[in-house]
């Protein structure tokens, strides 16, 4: 073997060997997140608490099953945009809700309705009445992105809920983790949109990216093994 194929053949092991390493950090990391889906699971199949019982670290909060009730402030309601449900496109309903004793209002995800532009939509024909009531998940804000987060041109609709770009937005603080509506048995009215459900807590794509460079890996060993052959 001359120099030039030891130095190819080094150099594929080299890759086979880092391409095998991101594998497996690929496993770790699908371990990992089979063990917080774990955890958030079980706080989704928990009976439903209170909001003063919810503890006050958002991470502890995330995902914890609890009862809605107060008030909503329709006057203040926002939309959020360009929401697909089974395909058609729509908006996300979103209304604070009041409660006694605090000036912080809760945002409340109170569900989808169909938009055909993805973005507008009359409101007021889903007032589902003053008194909230019902079960709700804790669900945690985005951070920030790019581009702009609301309308130019439709007031009050937003791309994503980010809470210190809303803030500016409600005449009251709002707490730093908004609510999720579940689907329960006396949300048959015309006027209730229909609750968005539980998240889905799936593997996410670490097992295909593992799968990735495993073969990367294998394709690196076969092909030096092909080219000394050959040689």
């Amino acid at each position: 073997m001359n120099a030039r194929t030891g130095s190819l053949v080094a150099i594929s092991l080299l890759a086979a060997a880092a391409c095998i390493r991101l594998g497996i950090w690929q496993l770790d990391r699908l371990g990992e997140r089979r063990t917080f889906n774990a955890v958030l699971a079980e706080r989704l199949a928990s009976p439903p608490a209170s909001l003063l019982q919810l503890p006050a670290d958002t991470g502890s909060a995330h995902y914890r099953r609890v009862a809605v009730s107060g008030t909503y402030d329709y006057a203040n309601e926002i939309a959020l945009t360009n929401r697909i449900r089974n395909g058609s496109p729509g908006v996300n309903i979103v209304t604070p809700l009041r409660q006694a004793g605090t000036d912080t209002a809760i945002l409340v995800n109170r569900g989808w309705v169909y938009a055909g532009d993805g973005m507008s939509v009359d409101l007021s024909r889903w007032h589902e009445g003053t008194a909230a009531a019902g079960t709700a998940y804790v669900e945690t804000f985005s951070g920030p992105r790019r581009g702009a987060i609301s309308s130019p041109s439709r007031r009050r609709t937003f791309r994503w809920l980010d809470r210190g770009a809303l803030s500016s937005e409600f005449p009251y603080a709002i707490a730093p983790y908004y609510l999720v509506l579940i689907a329960g048995s006396a949300d048959t009215a015309a006027n209730i949109p229909p609750r968005l459900g539980q998240p889905l807590l799936d593997d996410g794509p670490h097992r295909s990216y593992a799968i990735q460079w495993f073969s990367f890996a294998a394709i690196s060993i076969i092909g030096m093994f092909l080219f000394v052959r050959r040689k």
